[in-house]
């Protein structure tokens, strides 16, 4: 069940042409695309002062693989020496390998009219697009490739992963400018068409509110061929509504109006803890499955928490 006190939100209507975000670039408003620019200016700076390295630790490629045979030279690792080359030559030389990559990284995105609507001016799908930006920046800048699927009730559109800057631009705009043509929001679908669609294992970045459940069984058979990062984005409003007396709000997913008395101590206590009930849930599933969450909220500086999870996932790499 999704909670209230959401605006509704642009949709797709039934016989409408294709939405220009899944147009050429020159359909999109200019407004648009500088929130694009601005969004890339900052995740850049972020990437090369923080995030660079912190990626690269955490997301290592699958083996190494050879690259080279050099002389040896004082100073070497003797357990690098290649002792066939050295029979056969009769000259010491070193093995060199590079890490073999080949990543790919794939982001799934809720783009349910939730996500566009709350009770402030910077929305979830804005964060949303800047976290995508920021990781996927990261990502390209390993040579890794990078993919989005955006959902709502139904999965809504996939990008087949790439790389390069102009792809990663291409995933946030599709993100700041999806108009999905389904009501709701199921988690669930999105993981089932996922896992028939990417058959190589990949790291999936699962990007929603997760004010929903249901998806336990397609959330277990994902999980068993990738490595799954749930990233939690929500407004305080989603969370503990204000005391603010008798309010008229509207459900963004069903259009249905509705009068809620925010002032009544144990109406903000019932929808508080439908929100707890939902995260305990959540929790205990991801625990059980290995995912590790990363919570950011709207309004509040994500980089602390994006750090933290670099810090949590090298510490378990190393041990």
């Amino acid at each position: 069940m999704r909670l209230p006190f959401r605006r509704p939100a642009h949709r797709a209507q039934p016989g409408r042409a294709e939405p220009p975000g899944r147009a050429g670039p020159g359909s999109i408003p200019p407004e648009m695309l500088e929130r694009v620019k601005a969004i890339e200016i900052k995740a850049r700076r972020l990437v090369n002062d923080l995030f660079l390295g912190e990626y690269h630790a955490v997301f290592r490629g699958h083996g190494l693989e050879f690259d080279e045979l050099r002389p040896y030279v004082p100073g070497d690792d003797v357990r690098s020496i290649d002792w066939k080359a050295l029979a056969r030559t009769g000259q010491p030389s070193i093995r060199r390998y590079r890490e073999d990559r080949d990543l790919t990284v794939i982001f799934v995105v809720d783009v349910s009219a939730s996500q566009s609507a709350g009770s402030l001016t910077r929305t979830k799908e804005d964060l949303a697009a800047e976290l995508c930006a920021v990781l996927a920046l990261a990502a390209i800048r390993n040579k890794d490739k990078v993919g989005l699927l955006l959902f709502a009730s139904k999965p809504e559109r996939y990008v087949r992963p790439a790389g390069g800057t102009t792809h990663v631009l291409r995933v946030v705009r599709e993100v700041l400018w999806a108009q999905p043509e389904t009501l709701g929001t199921d988690i669930g679908a999105a993981l089932e068409y996922l896992t028939g669609v990417q058959k190589r294992r990949a790291t999936v970045f699962l990007v929603s509110d997760f004010l929903t459940s249901g998806f336990t069984r397609q959330l277990r058979a994902a999980a068993r061929r990738h490595d799954i990062i749930a990233l939690r984005v929500r407004q305080p409003i989603d969370e503990a509504l204000p005391d603010a007396g008798l309010i008229r709000v509207a459900d963004a997913e069903t259009g249905r109006m509705m009068d809620i008395d925010a002032g009544s101590a144990s109406v903000r206590e019932a929808y508080a803890a439908h929100v707890r009930d939902l995260d305990d849930e959540r929790k205990h599933l991801f625990g059980a499955l290995g995912i590790d969450e990363i919570a950011v909220t709207v309004g509040v500086d994500y980089v602390p928490a994006l750090l933290r999870f670099f810090k949590r996932r090298g510490m378990a790499a190393a041990g």
